[in-house]
């Protein structure tokens, strides 16, 4: 059995939240920087140029690459022969989460209660899912989200006759519903099964996917690469004024559901889509 102190993952928190808020994945560079290149669109090439400008003076004058520093959304896979000492490990997240956002200086947006409004000041409490797994590590991925495109999301309860086809024209709805409001180019995460609940899920750490990988599923693959095709084909563009560049990836995920059902989810990332992943 592995002991491993709370303070620890309270310090990597604090840094994977002022790192994710500050660089973008090298994968997400790497694909706005080639959709510079073969966008069609002027415009649309421009306002792609104009987001690697940004990119460039975030990480050099250390300022947020979006204003909007997101709710913290965190994915922790913890190995079953870890034991944690020292407190609560909810408590050393979210403490993690307080220290990054407010020595930051990154926005607080998030409020105690969704009908009073109040701001926590600190950007707590963080979105947490957990997931209990072999070994003696603690996996955790940082995923600030913001809600221009947070707002964007949505839930289709398909019936199972609607099939693969179905699938597609929800994605494909979703899409198009969000527009410019997603802050184009964006990355598509999606969630095929399970529940109600299990599907969001899953679309949200979808977006976590690195771009240059697809599903191992064959058929899925296809589906990905078919929605990216069609998704940059309806002329919404980067920032919503016309081109060829939509979206950089379409990833989706899949999990057993009921005989009676066939959920869908659909969460869209703008063209921040701040992901960092530590093992501890």
């Amino acid at each position: 059995m592995r002991i491993l102190d709370v303070t620890e993952i309270t310090k990597q928190v604090k840094e994977m939240c002022i790192e994710a808020n500050h660089f973008l994945s090298e994968d997400m560079c790497d694909a706005i920087a080639k959709a510079t290149e073969t966008e069609a669109s002027p415009v649309g090439k421009q306002v792609l140029r104009q987001l690697c400008d940004n990119m460039q003076i975030a990480g050099k004058d250390m300022i947020p690459i979006c204003q909007d520093t997101g709710m913290a959304v965190l994915f922790v896979e913890i190995g079953q022969e870890v034991s944690f000492q020292g407190g609560l490990l909810t408590d050393a997240i979210n403490e993690g989460v307080r220290q990054g956002y407010v020595e930051g200086f990154l926005r607080k947006s998030v409020v105690g209660d969704p009908l009073i409004r109040k701001n926590t000041n600190d950007n707590t409490p963080a979105v947490i899912h957990y997931n209990i797994v072999s070994g003696d590590n603690v996996k955790i991925t940082f995923a600030p989200k913001g809600f221009g495109s947070e707002n964007m999301s949505r839930v289709f309860m398909l019936k199972p006759a609607d099939g693969i086809e179905g699938v597609k024209e929800a994605i494909l709805t979703a899409v198009k519903d969000a527009g410019p409001n997603a802050c184009p180019p964006m990355v598509v995460g999606v969630g095929v099964g399970g529940t109600f609940e299990k599907c969001a899920l899953m679309a949200k750490e979808a977006l976590t996917r690195p771009l240059n990988k697809h599903s191992e599923i064959p058929y899925i693959r296809e589906m990905e690469e078919e929605l990216l095709e069609k998704i940059n084909k309806t002329g919404i563009g980067p920032g919503g004024l016309g081109g060829t560049t939509t979206a950089l990836a379409v990833h989706i995920n899949t999990y057993a559901t009921h005989i009676a059902g066939l959920p869908v989810a659909i969460n869209i990332c703008c063209h921040v889509n701040r992901h960092v992943t530590r093992v501890i």
